[in-house]
């Protein structure tokens, strides 16, 4: 069936960071077809072009790519909004006696189920994921996801010291796991596998390095992890490893730092870190609600994009306070405005969907609307209430009509979201 969605299609060419508002169009309409865009035009060209096709009028409702969560903990679901810890006593006290009940294939699938539920409302179409040390609790949320027909990103956290015994695998069990799942997964469906170490004080040296072999080995997968996220961490890791440049350098001696490393956080970055980074081309994670709820810091965007890092965002729930990116793009839009750079409306959009998309290696599959990506779409109301409605009537141009949905929005303005262009969410 060829569908015809009429509305405000908004899509970008390039990056707003480097082209300015030129970097985005609004069309009229696109068209639908086998899970993909076929067609992005007017409405009038589109409606002759496709006379048959099944038409649903939006209005003037923003018709978006789908939002593209880049860096989050999906077994952390039940305890997000958990009360005043900041990262290690946040991981004692709440992350790990719940990651242990993921050993548990029924509880798991019931958090994943829960987990893709509460994001496709909040208009994410697809995540890039933690699991657990648990093979089930990948098979869980992998299962979740291709019933729903989602494009995603998990691997199993890889830890063998500083945490519960409950929780720690060893460096060839986390190797022998992660190479199986990464077999039974990768490339299936809509599905990646991502090679997965938590972060450095929760892996020895010869876990970190048998991570690196197996990225080594697999080039085409992602691998993920956590950078620089506080200062306490910092001065933790430089403890445990004392010969290390830095902590970058944690991960660059073992094969883990290079193209398609995601790196989580990275709020204290030393110079030699960030040339490295750059020279590596691996992308950078924005987590803003996160950052600013367990007190971490703030991430220098204006900076670091002007430097030319490849930069994603992303909700990092739980430790982040929302599963909505709405939230999450008014949370970099606060932090920039404490860091001297405010983002623009149409930058925050481009990084919670093509930015996301580019940091993920998948900006030719999904990100933007275009013929031949894939169909994953959000329908946004820009009126949703009536605090957000008084102001959108003020608006002079797209883009202050969206701005107040970014700073006040929630699930009630995602009007619908589409999943490999079937709709699976509406209001």
């Amino acid at each position: 069936m060829t569908e015809l969605l009429l509305g405000q299609v908004l899509r970008y060419t390039s990056d707003p960071f480097d082209h300015g508002l030129g970097a985005a169009r609004v069309d009229e309409a696109l068209v639908i077809e086998a899970g993909r865009i076929r067609a992005v035009g007017s409405a009038d060209t589109l409606r002759r072009q496709h006379p048959d096709a099944r038409v649903t009028d939006y209005g003037r409702n923003l018709i978006s790519a789908g939002f593209v969560d880049a860096h989050v903990h999906y077994p952390q679901t039940a305890i997000i909004a958990s009360w005043g810890k900041r990262l290690i006593d946040w991981l004692n006290s709440y992350t790990f006696p719940e990651e242990m009940r993921f050993s548990n294939l029924p509880y798991a699938q019931d958090v994943a189920n829960r987990y893709f539920d509460l994001t496709v409302s909040n208009g994410t179409t697809s995540v890039c994921s933690y699991a657990t040390i648990h093979p089930e609790s990948v098979d869980a949320f992998f299962t979740a996801a291709a019933r729903r027909n989602q494009r995603v990103w998990a691997g199993k956290t890889c830890m063998d010291r500083n945490a519960p015994d409950a929780l720690r695998d060893t460096a060839q069990s986390a190797y022998d796991d992660s190479k199986a799942l990464l077999a039974k997964w990768h490339g299936q469906g809509r599905a990646s596998y991502v090679i997965t170490p938590r972060f450095s004080p929760t892996s020895s040296e010869v876990q970190l390095a048998a991570m690196g072999a197996l990225w080594a080995e697999h080039p085409d997968c992602l691998m993920q992890t956590h950078l620089s996220e506080q200062t306490d961490e910092i001065a933790w890791v430089k403890s445990l490893f004392p010969t290390a440049r830095d902590y970058l350098d944690t991960y660059e001696r073992h094969g883990l730092l290079g193209k398609g490393a995601l790196l989580g956080h990275a709020i204290w970055l030393e110079e030699r870190e960030k040339s490295r980074i750059l020279e590596t081309d691996a992308s950078l994670i924005h987590c803003p609600t996160s950052n600013t709820f367990i007190g971490s810091g703030l991430f220098d965007m204006g900076g670091l994009k002007a430097a030319g890092h490849r930069i994603g965002l992303a909700t990092d729930t739980g430790g982040g306070s929302s599963f909505s990116m709405l939230r999450t793009m008014a949370a970099a839009y606060e932090v920039g405005q404490l860091k001297g750079r405010a983002l623009h409306p149409s930058e925050l959009w481009w990084l919670a969907t093509a930015g996301s998309a580019r940091a993920l290696h998948a900006d030719d599959q999904i990100g933007t609307i275009a013929p031949g990506r894939e169909a994953d779409l959000v329908v946004v109301d820009l009126a949703s209430t009536p605090a957000i409605a008084q102001a959108t009537q003020r608006a002079e141009d797209l883009w202050q009509a969206l701005f107040p949905t970014i700073m006040m929005g929630d699930d009630r303005a995602i009007r619908a979201t589409y999943v490999a262009g079937a709709r699976v969410h509406s209001r």
